[in-house]
């Protein structure tokens, strides 16, 4: 006869572990499994950041193995918009995969621009995996000093 330890919260551990893997799933796209459930091609979504600095806002976007030329960003009634397309590396067949858990495929991110924001001047740079989006603001936006003067 063999004894069995009696662990109460196991149970709930792995309702939790279950729970937390289909929210990860629904939140940031399945990246795991095969080809069938969707992790090597189809939507998915680059992690954004956006910061002010030096009175302009930024935006960087992490786009690791992604050619330049397969990254398009606009702006288009005062939307940012950045799509592209993470292509499968094409030198590994996909039956030879035990997994996967980068996202393949199309990707689109829009982003509403603030109104102070000078659309005619944003710039872009990708260098080592990172897209940086530099969006100026108008000069008129800008804060300004104004000095008082004192009448006596």
């Amino acid at each position: 006869m063999t004894i069995v330890r009696w662990e109460p919260f196991r149970e709930l551990v792995t309702v939790q572990d279950r729970l937390n893997r289909i929210f990860d799933e629904a939140f940031r796209g399945n990246r795991g499994g095969t080809e069938d459930d969707g992790a090597l091609g189809g939507a998915w979504a680059p992690v954004v950041d956006i910061y002010e600095h030096e009175g302009n806002l930024v935006l960087k976007a992490e786009l690791p193995g992604i050619d330049p030329k397969d990254v398009d960003v606009r702006v288009e009634n005062d939307v940012l918009t950045l799509r592209g397309e993470r292509k499968f590396d094409s030198d590994v067949k996909r039956e030879q995969y035990r997994r996967v858990e980068r996202a393949y495929g199309t990707f689109s991110r829009s982003f509403a621009l603030p109104n102070v924001v000078d659309t005619g001047k944003i710039k872009a740079e990708f260098k080592d995996g990172v897209l940086r989006v530099a969006l100026p603001q108008r000069e008129e936006s800008k804060p300004k000093q104004i000095s008082i003067s004192v009448t006596q």
